[in-house]
């Protein structure tokens, strides 16, 4: 077997393939060439391959797929490609290599949220669930056909760092229900339901501006979901501050969009155009993110004070939006 991931999300599912000696071998890992990472914009490997090389398994990092890249794919003679959180888009050529399919673990439950956010895009839309598909790959967009799926729910106060530690662990105890079936070439697949197909995209980082004219349900579905990244903040006094989490509730007596309703230990509550968004943690410019009865001591926030709208687009569609598209969409007239 080849593995083919780039993100830190894959580390379970290769410890899981790690410990499959019996059924396969792990001939070599396909990974992003080093880049610059961290504050200091180092040159640094990724996790993957840093847990490949610990492993002294062979790594390659092609910047695309051209004839030579092919060619050393093809000397491998791998029967089985998996796939997961790589970053390339892999062309019809190398989709044929191996005997006995390439297959891709997507988190989502395919056909819904295909594309490059799903884990955020999901809790960040309030969605009570997503999870985990098993799909063979194709040159369509994550359109290939399923051969298993794991539900994983979503709680109250998930973030878009916690629920993609639930996937990444979920990952492998799907990819077991269904590796001997791999490997002995018996595994079913279903075809995906076009009709029911929906698209994520890529997150920039204006994706986090929050409209409290929204409902406070969806407004804190956002900043749950968009933290880690790319994280969600509001505007008060000319001031920019992040929010980290937050609740919500009914009211339908809130009052005027944005403004400031209660400020305690309890958190920050804020008028929304349905119910009351209630901020729980929030950071200062220069400062740490600090739970808000923290936060209030150094920076008090007043009863009547008003939150800015900012523009909010939506972050799923029935169609994939491209990467300019995004930023078209944030730009002023």
């Amino acid at each position: 077997m080849v593995f083919m991931g780039s993100d830190e999300i894959a580390i379970p599912t290769l410890d899981y393939l790690a410990g499959a000696s019996n059924l396969i071998t792990l001939e070599a890992v396909y990974t992003q060439p080093d880049r610059a990472r961290g504050r200091g914009k180092k040159i640094q490997p990724n996790a993957i391959k840093s847990w490949a090389l610990e492993r002294s398994l062979s790594v390659i990092q092609p910047e695309s797929f051209g004839a030579e890249e092919v060619e050393a794919l093809e000397k491998l003679r791998p029967d089985i490609v998996l796939v997961m959180a790589y970053g390339h888009l892999l062309p019809q050529v190398v989709l044929d290599i191996s005997k006995l399919g390439i297959y891709n673990i997507h988190t989502s439950l395919l056909p819904e949220l295909r594309g490059a956010s799903p884990i955020e895009t999901a809790v960040a839309s309030g969605f009570a669930e997503s999870g985990v598909s098993l799909m063979q790959l194709v040159m369509r967009m994550d359109a290939g056909p399923i051969c298993g799926q794991s539900v994983v729910p979503i709680s109250p106060l998930e973030t878009g760092g916690t629920y993609r530690k639930k996937l990444a662990d979920a990952s492998p105890q799907l990819l077991s229900e269904y590796l001997v079936s791999m490997v002995d070439g018996s595994i079913e697949i279903k075809e995906q339901v076009e009709a029911a197909s929906t698209y994520c995209r890529l997150l920039v980082k204006q994706d986090g501006q929050l409209d409290f004219r929204r409902s406070a349900k969806l407004l804190a579905s956002r900043i749950n979901g968009l933290n880690p990244w790319p994280g969600c903040f509001v505007k008060l006094d000319g001031e920019v501050l992040k929010v980290g989490s937050a609740t919500f509730q009914p009211d339908e007596s809130a009052g005027d969009s944005g403004a400031v309703v209660s400020s305690d230990s309890d958190g920050v509550a804020v008028a929304t155009g349905d119910g009351i968004l209630r901020l729980l943690t929030l950071q200062k410019p220069g400062g740490k993110l600090l739970e808000v009865s923290d936060f209030l001591r150094g920076y008090p926030i007043e009863v009547g004070s008003r939150f800015e709208n900012q523009e909010m687009h939506p972050l799923i569609s029935k169609k994939p939006v491209s990467h300019k598209r995004v930023f078209q969409l944030y730009q002023k007239p």
